[in-house]
């Protein structure tokens, strides 16, 4: 079965490279994922799914299969933008090949999974295994760059329903992922009074009482709590702006954005009073909430989703992990996979947070390239990630049976 998976995943290399830079030339930034979105559905149709449409959220959804297990490969299908162009050294969006490589925005988050995972499961059911016992759906999900988890939520609660494992295409360099910290928004704002520049002391700065609040978030993030696996959790302040009549004016009002890491002991109550606390943190002049995210999707539908994502992990004897890491050691040859966690935030936390779907991940390309002029994936690792895809449900069907 092994050597099959291997075997043809190297057959499909040069069909999945070039379908993954035929989606990268499409850009599809969070709420405008239409046109990959179409182009995903003619390749799932090409290569003999079952069943691929987008549901009325917009998310890609690919069935082969009917069996009673039902396994969803989700890979997100928007990207974050380019930024300033010119510190591009290629167009983001040619799908450059080079030394092994293949460049562009979305190559390693996450474009790279749906390619992965659309062959990986054509590979599933030309070996002919287990067909009966699985339904396999790969999703590619929309609006994660946006509000984590809000896509893939949507097509677990209301297109396919009754899932029994999901497995995530982020980024995780071939190896096998089973959680990472939570995050939430936090916004603060602070009032003032203002006044005319030239006399400051008739006024209330609002900057200035933000700035001490700024000064004690860096050394709160230094006392924040450690676990041993998910590591430690963090704060950063991330943007910040201010209200004021002009130029020559104190500012009445100031907000800063906090982007806030949760590790295991920790939850949103906890962080939202670890700032209260804090001694320049004043009740009387500032605010401290939680955004909601209710941006429309490409089809025009909303959701409101608040901006707290959170914490998880899958044990490590789970089924689904001793599974995973089956499929890794054959495919790869490797006698003790490694077993990790993302440092960023995937969709995991609606599968596994929100809904408690065992979940995994397991993707070609590395964290450090996401996000970056660099974005990037080796095909060789496409192929290697092929090969996982259509051997994890024969290794899962295996452990389950075993129990």
């Amino acid at each position: 079965m092994t050597n099959n998976a291997n075997q043809l995943a190297e057959k499909y290399r040069g069909n999945c490279a070039k379908f993954l830079r035929d989606i990268i030339a499409l850009p599809s930034f969070s709420t405008g994922e239409e046109a990959v979105a179409n182009r995903i559905i003619s390749e799932m149709e090409a290569v003999g799914f079952d069943q691929a449409f987008s549901d009325d959220y917009g998310n890609v959804i690919g069935r082969m299969g009917s069996g009673p297990i039902k396994i969803v490969f989700d890979g997100h299908i928007d990207t974050v933008g380019i930024g300033n162009p010119n510190n591009w050294s290629f167009d983001p969006f040619e799908g450059k090949v080079e030394a092994g490589y293949i460049y562009g925005r979305g190559a390693s988050d996450n474009k790279a999974a749906s390619a992965v995972q659309v062959y990986g499961a054509k590979i599933f059911k030309e070996m002919g295994l287990d067909l009966s016992q699985f339904s396999i759906y790969v999703v590619g999900s929309v609006q994660e760059e946006d509000c984590d988890g809000l896509g893939l939520q949507y097509a677990l609660e209301n297109t396919i329903k009754d899932v029994s494992f999901v497995c995530l295409g982020e980024c995780t360099d071939l190896d096998l992922y089973r959680g990472h910290r939570g995050r939430m928004e936090i916004k603060v704002k602070s009032r003032g009074r203002s006044c005319h520049g030239s006399a400051p002391e008739r006024g209330d700065n609002a900057i200035y009482k933000m700035n001490r609040l700024i000064e004690d978030l860096e050394k709160l993030n230094e006392r924040l709590h450690m676990d041993e696996f998910l590591g430690k959790g963090t704060l950063a302040v991330t943007h910040i702006q201010c209200d004021t009549p002009s130029l020559c004016a104190v500012p009445d009002g100031c907000e800063i954005h906090i982007d806030r890491r949760l590790t295991f002991g920790e939850d949103k109550e906890l962080a939202i009073s670890q700032i209260k606390e804090l001694s320049s943190f004043d009740s009387e002049s500032m605010e401290i909430y939680i955004p909601n995210y209710d941006t429309p999707s490409y089809k025009k539908k909303s959701l409101t989703q608040e901006c707290y994502f959170p914490t998880w992990a899958l044990e490590e004897n789970h089924p689904l992990v001793v599974a995973g890491a089956n499929a890794i050691k054959n495919v790869r040859r490797q006698e003790n996979p490694v077993i990790s966690k993302w440092v960023f935030s995937t969709n995991g936390v609606s599968s596994m947070g929100r809904l408690g779907i065992p979940t995994i991940g397991q993707g070609p390309g590395q964290e450090e390239d996401s996000h970056t002029t660099n974005d990037r994936v080796k095909i060789d690792d496409l192929v290697v990630s092929m090969a996982f895809y259509g051997a994890l449900p024969t290794e899962l069907n295996k452990v389950l049976n075993q129990e």
